[in-house]
């Protein structure tokens, strides 16, 4: 049994890839794979392109889909040995085993507290369902991981830029609320498994953890960083040194098309949802620049090649 969790999961990534966009050309051609399987979608926090993906992805497989937001259900306890006199009233232990005997495949979106750094960072709500699961889990994004988009990124960026070893920039961007490192960590980590080193521009104290920066370099000035860039993904992501805390919202950090004009007509990439004229100006996200409706396109693609993926048994 092969869990799909972070970039370590498929054995082969350029077979992915290719098997990925082998389905694209024809997405119906495996759909008697899935035929008489369920797969069960759990939902802890709110997601549109996710939701649609996968459900998408599995029916076009031929399997039947339930899919379950989970602020419609009790809560849940994560932690082992607990006395749950409290708001818990079902363990993960109970959820996992039951859930594993209705569906063939698991998939779980979770979402950080971006209170408590260390726990975040454990990735406890799907690392314990994975823990007494006895079929496959997909991660459709935890607290510090999203590898699904992730792998969707990478499928886009072989789509469109046609070079060896492609300048590939990671833009942090403001943004009114604090948002989670997951995005970021997972296209880096994705990035690197593929071969690629990025260069990452974000204002001083917004590092991101040393885990997912292998391999990978610090620009802090946005400008230069996005000099001759082939790729600029856009994302932002609260600091870890003041976690869950927004400390800069300078508009300074807005991409817009004058920046893009710096680089080496360069595609733009984010994974949605996006806020105009704060995270990304107008005249950026409807340039030629732009492949972020392609990229929301291959959510679908590749959520499919990784459920064929596990139902063939070649993860």
């Amino acid at each position: 049994m092969t869990h799909f969790y972070s970039a370590a999961s498929p054995t082969n990534l350029k077979e992915l890839i290719n098997t990925a966009q082998e389905m694209k050309k024809n997405p119906l051609q495996y759909q008697e794979i899935g035929n008489g399987k369920l797969m069960v979608l759990l939902f802890f926090n709110a997601s549109l392109r996710t939701k649609l993906s996968t459900q998408k992805a599995a029916m076009n497989l031929g399997m039947q889909v339930i899919s379950m937001d989970m602020k419609d259900s009790w809560a849940w306890e994560f932690e082992d040995g607990v006395t749950m006199r409290f708001d818990k009233a079902e363990h993960v232990k109970e959820a996992a085993n039951v859930i594993c005997r209705y569906a063939d495949i698991i998939a779980i979106r979770s979402f950080p507290s971006l209170i408590d750094q260390k726990a975040d960072y454990e990735d406890q709500v799907i690392n314990n369902f994975m823990k007494y699961s006895t079929k496959p889990v997909i991660n459709l994004e935890s607290a510090i991981r999203h590898p699904l988009q992730s792998f969707a990124d990478l499928l886009t960026i072989q789509e469109h830029v046609k070079k060896a070893n492609p300048k590939i920039v990671l833009s942090w961007a403001p943004h009114p609320k604090a948002l989670p490192q997951a995005v970021s960590n997972s296209f880096l980590e994705w990035m690197y498994r593929a071969g690629h080193s990025v260069t990452v521009t974000h204002p001083e104290g917004y590092e991101l953890d040393d885990e997912f920066m292998k391999g990978h370099m610090v620009e802090y000035n946005q400008a230069k960083a996005m000099t001759d860039a082939d790729v600029v993904y856009v994302k932002n992501w609260s600091p870890l040194s003041t976690y869950g805390v927004v400390t800069n919202q300078s508009e300074d950090w807005m991409i817009t098309k004058a920046k893009l004009d710096l680089s080496n007509k360069s595609k733009l990439m984010h994974c949605l949802p996006v806020r105009r004229n704060v995270v990304i100006a107008d005249d950026a996200m409807d340039s030629d620049h732009s492949v972020i409706y392609d990229l929301a396109e291959n959510r679908l693609h590749t959520a499919q090649t990784v459920i064929y993926s596990i139902l063939k048994g070649s993860l």
